[in-house]
């Protein structure tokens, strides 16, 4: 897939440039352009198509809610220091992907941007019709556990996820059975194990030459 174009509104300069910083620092993103006023960030979506906003709530000519109510058929992450619930359900209500209230950390943008990339692939990869379990893991329904292939243990996969989610990046069979002591071919039956379950993904790394590096992600 090609990178993510964002667009950055806020109405402080300074802030747009240090989000828009955090953006470019995301691999799979860049930034399209910037604005500060809600006429100007609806102006730049005419111009620029971008495929997310990143909008704040407090511009200086009209609210980020009514901007949102005019970006219809295009994604938007809220980012604003309004934390009153009427104006977060307003967000949801108005379609928003995700709401981050400031001030955050570079990581935090970071890591509401790869839950984002991530649908985005989720779409991608269902097709031109959706079952029930992909409409779940879309949504975030939480998945009846897949059954264990005999001669796996719960208490084992317990750990092998565990060791995935606080890794907060994909490992290796060989990676996870380091963290683990269990063998790269115990770590990869588990780790394929949560795939089967939704609970991972499987994320192929191409190198030079050869065959692609099986890495996994934890996906809760």
């Amino acid at each position: 897939m090609s990178d993510v174009r964002v667009l950055v509104v806020d109405d402080d300069f300074m802030v747009a440039r240090i989000h828009a910083g955090y953006v470019a620092r995301v691999p799979g993103f860049r930034v399209a352009g910037a604005a500060h006023s809600g006429a100007e960030a609806l102006a730049a979506v005419a111009e620029l198509r971008p495929d997310l906003v990143l909008l704040d709530i407090y511009l200086p000519d009209m609210s980020g809610l009514a901007v949102l109510k005019e970006l219809t058929g295009l994604d938007v992450l809220v980012v604003s220091a309004a934390r009153d619930v009427p104006t977060v359900r307003e967000a949801m209500r108005g379609g928003a992907v995700n709401y981050l209230i400031k001030p955050f950390t570079a990581a935090a943008l970071a890591e509401r941007l790869r839950q984002y990339a991530d649908t985005r692939r989720r779409f991608t990869a269902i097709g031109p019709e959706a079952r029930q379990d992909d409409v779940d893991r879309l949504f975030g329904t939480p998945q009846a556990a897949a059954p264990l292939p005999k001669g796996l243990s719960a208490a084992t996969c317990a750990l092998v996820a565990e060791a995935l989610r606080e890794a907060g990046r994909d490992l290796s069979a060989a990676e996870a059975a380091e963290r683990t002591g269990l063998s790269r071919v115990s770590a990869r039956r588990y780790l394929e194990y949560l795939c089967a379950a939704g609970q991972a993904e499987l994320r192929p790394r191409y190198g030079t030459a050869g065959r692609p590096e099986h890495r996994y992600r934890w996906l809760g």
